[in-house]
């Protein structure tokens, strides 16, 4: 069940810290409606971390769909001959 709870209980605001925890944001409402999430550090750095990888892939399919995909055997190819290399 999620955590919410209206801003004006940040005068307390180590209550409101205390509540905070992995995988359980606290969400703040201004005024009856959702405002702020306060996230554990761990949940902020895996959501980046996501998003970054998601652009990522973005950027593969991008240059896959402009400049062509590479076979399977093409990409097996490219790593024997890196492993060779070390």
């Amino acid at each position: 069940m999620p955590n919410i709870k209206p801003i004006s209980d940040l005068r307390n605001y180590s209550d409101v810290l205390r509540d905070v925890a992995v995988g359980a944001p606290v969400f703040l409402t201004k005024n009856g409606r959702g405002r702020y999430a306060i996230v554990d550090i761990q949940d902020y750095e895996k959501s980046r971390a996501t998003i970054a990888l998601l652009d990522e892939l973005a950027k593969g399919k991008k240059s896959g769909e402009e400049k062509g995909w590479l076979s399977s055997e093409d990409v097996r190819a490219h790593f024997r001959s890196r492993k060779n290399e070390v």
